[in-house]
Order: C-alpha cells, then structure tokens, then sequence
C-alpha cells in the first residue's frame, strides 16, 4: 500500500475536524508526563541505517575480494607468465556479492550472529568457484587459468571474508548495545490491542523495535496503565513534544482500520512529524492482498506517511550539501569580504547579525547572516517584519536583502555546523508572524515544513514566495512549495533548485526589502 500524500491526507483530516492542529509558541511546550520525561531524559545515540550499512558492506566485499586476486595473480601469475586478460576478477567479485546477496546475508540481524552468516557466506563463495570452474571448462580456456592462483584466490579470499565478517560482527554488536540500530517506536492505543501488538513485536527473535511506550487518550477501563510491559507515557497530544525532544523512528497505531474518523484526528496532529507512521493490521479481519502489507517481522502494517529523506536519500543530500557547499563557500569568500566591508564601513556595529530559526524537527538553530539593519534596532526574535522603505534598514542592508548576498554567511551553517542544507525549506524566525498570528496559526500544517533540515534556497523563493510576509496567501503558498519540495526532494531537485536561484533572485525580487 503507498504512503498517501500528506497535503491530501491534511486536506482529509481538515474536513474531519476544525480545532487547528498546532498551538502557538508558548503551549507548544507541552507538560510532559513523569513517565514520558523519564524517557526524555535518557541518552540516545544517534541512529545508523540498516540500508547504507548493507550497502557500504557490499561495497567492501567486492574491493576487498578484488584486492586478494589482484595481489594473488601480481605476487604469483606476473612473475611467471606475464600479463594476461584473461583472469576475471572482477567477475569473480561481482558474482560472489550476487550470490551473497541471493543467500540474503545482507541483513544487519545476520551480521549480529556467526554460524549462519558463516555458514551462507562459506556456501556461495564455494558455488562461485565451482561455476567459475564450470563455465572456464566448456569454454575452453581452463588451462590458461594457474591451478595455484585458483586455489589461493579462494581460500585467501575465504579468510579475507571471515576476517571482515568477524570485525563487523564485533562493530555490529557495539552499534546494537548503543542503540544506534533500534527503531524507537511508540505505539497509540493502550488497549487489548495495543497489548497484543507489544506483544507481537518483542516475540520476534532479532527485532530492530525498542518499543518506547504507549499513547492514549482515554481515561477508561479500556486505556491500560501498562501495554505487554510498556507504560504509557500521555496522550496523543502529548506525542509531538515526546517526539521533539527525544528519537522517534516509528509511531505505530494499534487502532482498528474501522475507527476511521479517530485515525484521521490523530494523524491530523502527527503527521508534521519526520517519522514512519503506520496503521497494524495485526487484528484486522478485513485482509487485503500480502503485496499492500509492509511487515515489522510478522507483523503485518500499511504505510500512511514515511519519513522524508532516509537512508541512501540522506546520504547523497549529506554529499551535497558539504561537496557544492564547500566549493560555493570558496567561490563566495572574496563577495564575503566586500560585503562584510561595506556594512562595517556603513554604519556601527557587528558585521553578522545572529537569529533563532526553526531547523530540523522545529530544533532551536543559531542562522547567521551580514546584518541588514542599525545595530541599535535590530530585532533578533523577528517580533516586526521588514516592509518596503523600513527605515530601520541601513543603505548597505538595503541592498544586500534585494540580492539575497546577506544569506551568504549560512555557507557556514551548511559546511561547518551541518544545521543548514543548500536548498530546503526557509527556516523562518522562531517568533515570526503574520501580523499578530505566529505563522503556525496562520497555516495549518505549517510544521510539516520542518520534516527535512532547512536550506539556504528553496523551491519555493525560485518561484516568486520570498520576503516580505503581509497576507495569508504569502505563507500559505510558502508552506505549500515546500511540502512539494519535500515530497518530491531528488539530488536532480535540488540540482534545478540550485543553478535556477541567481536568476530567481534577478527576476523575482519584487517582495525583498
């Protein structure tokens, strides 16, 4: 079953309620339960990605297998005979990874274990061998092939293996001790069904899920205190703060497929959340095909909204971000000290102006910038906006807001700091508004914006949704670009986004003061 799409899935929910889904800035700060704070309060390590670490493993299979023949057949084969073609290791390395992952040894649960890691891996590397042998007779060119390179290609190449898969096992159980390999998840509903769920997941041998607790919102016999050992820790409107100050990977809803108008409620508040939140099926009697399931183990669920930006994805931003921003940092530096001249010669004070933004997960980040206006009248929590012809605006300021040169200090939030990335959604100040509304309560849904880290442009200022903010419409299509951006974020995007930027800001400039 596809995940839906979160601006419809929004549009649904709106339909099913009218109370707005976020508060303003001082309630957002919700009073945590005990037993919620106490899970709050413990370490959590940063989570690594089952996915890049099968990936980074295979990886090292082949070089490491390509390593062992090349230096088998240049300490033995060249000496003796000379160079020839005719030896296909990399073949032999490409085939042997085939196979590895055909006996599906490329879970990080195998990796934890020995035998039946050991046991595959001996297997399909032997069935290489054989087949190497095999398609080397019928075409005739097995006695071109040294017998020893053969023999000592395998069992070097063997060794080479067990050694690796034996240094990864010992990293592998470190990583799991930490925690960095857990899913945390919470589960919502703290019934019979909810009990029976917790259940389900800690029976299953080798489980990634750390099951942090349970949320309800009833106060009758049906709410348990405590689900299969897991308390609960508040109520559904508690799980946005939970999830803001501690990890969350997965919220996982115990609920019945038939309790349509309660699911859509709840997922009306979570889903500004950057995590996996999924509907078990567990108890369902209305089964649909097994292809429109995803499976925690056994468990049966279906996707409603997935975290944006994981795994690989994550990766190849990461890339981005420090590869094109250290080389546009280089690039902007003699701009940077122009500019930084200008507004030390236009009027006294600091060079950069510092402000409180929302970043990743509404997390409070310092965004730095050449300061635009008279230091005695700056407003760091962004309480006014700038409005055409402010007169707390310098002459220096005034031009470096039209161009956008005063962004160019958050280089150094996206190379050094990592809090920033290239191209994402503006993060917006922490106090700013549309009028005397926070933009949270002009936008339902605004904090959806921050399921990915902010950027330094964004696909919604190339096409016109920059600067000033006076009107409902201005943040709204704001809101709107970026839930696009995001649900449709490639490396290519942000590419576009990109090399589209220096024109956007010639063209498109006529809100920027």
């Amino acid at each position: 079953m596809e995940p839906l799409n979160a601006r419809s899935m929004l549009d649904a929910a709106t339909s099913a309620a009218a109370k707005p889904a976020e508060t303003n800035f001082v309630e957002r700060r919700r009073r945590l339960t005990p037993a919620a704070l106490e899970v709050v309060n413990q370490k959590v390590a940063r989570a690594y990605s089952p996915i890049v670490i099968a990936g980074i493993v295979r990886a090292i299979d082949f070089a490491l297998l390509n390593v062992v023949g090349i230096a088998v057949y240049v300490g033995y084969v060249m000496p003796h005979n000379g160079f020839s073609w005719i030896y296909p290791i990399e073949i032999v390395a490409v085939a042997a990874v085939v196979c590895f992952q055909a006996a599906d040894i490329y879970q990080v649960q195998l990796f934890r274990g020995q035998l039946r890691q050991m046991t595959r891996m001996i297997s399909s590397w032997s069935f290489v061998f054989l087949l190497f042998i095999g398609v080397s007779f019928f075409a005739k060119f097995g006695s071109e092939i040294s017998r020893l390179w053969l023999a000592a290609f395998y069992f070097l190449g063997l060794a080479a293996l067990v050694v690796e898969r034996l240094i990864l096992r010992s990293l592998v159980r470190n990583w799991a001790r930490q925690g960095r390999l857990d899913r945390r998840t919470i589960i919502v509903g703290s019934d019979s069904n909810g009990e029976q769920l917790v259940e389900a997941l800690r029976a299953q041998e080798d489980s990634d899920i750390h099951v942090l607790g349970v949320f309800d919102d009833r106060n009758d016999s049906r709410a348990l205190d405590t689900c299969a050992g897991a308390r609960k820790l508040g109520k559904v409107d508690d799980i946005v703060e939970f999830a803001r100050r501690t990890r969350v990977d997965l919220v996982l809803f115990a609920l019945p497929i038939s309790a349509e108008t309660r699911i859509l409620e709840m997922l009306r508040k979570l889903w500004v959340l950057p995590v996996d939140i999924r509907l078990s099926a567990h108890t369902n009697k209305l089964r649909f095909r097994p292809r429109s399931y995803s499976y925690l183990g056994e468990v049966p669920t279906l996707d409603v909204f997935e975290a944006p930006i994981t795994d690989w994805d994550l990766v190849m931003k990461w890339l981005f971000d420090r590869v094109v921003g250290s080389l546009a940092l280089l690039a902007a530096l003699p701009v940077m000290a122009l500019v930084a001249l200008a507004v030390k010669l236009d009027s006294p004070g600091p060079v950069l102006f510092r402000q409180k933004r929302f970043g990743f997960n509404n997390e409070r980040i310092d965004v730095y910038k050449f300061r635009s206006m008279y230091h005695h009248q700056a407003d760091p929590t962004a309480s006014k906006v700038v409005t055409k012809n402010d007169s707390r605006v310098t002459r220096v300021g005034r031009f470096i807001r039209k161009t956008s040169l005063d962004e160019l200090p958050q280089l150094f939030n996206v190379v050094f700091s990592g809090n920033l990335s290239l191209v994402g959604p503006r993060p917006h100040a922490v106090q700013g508004k549309l009028q005397s509304r926070l933009f949270d309560e002009a936008v339902d849904g605004y904090f959806a914006r921050h399921r990915v880290k902010p950027g330094i442009t964004g696909w919604a200022q190339i096409n016109g949704w920059r600067g000033e903010i006076d009107n409902e419409e201005k943040i709204q299509k704001r809101v709107e670009f970026d839930l696009y951006y995001i649900e449709n974020w490639s490396v290519l995007f942000d590419l576009v986004i990109l090399l589209k930027t220096p024109i956007s800001l010639l063209t498109k400039n006529e809100n920027a003061y």
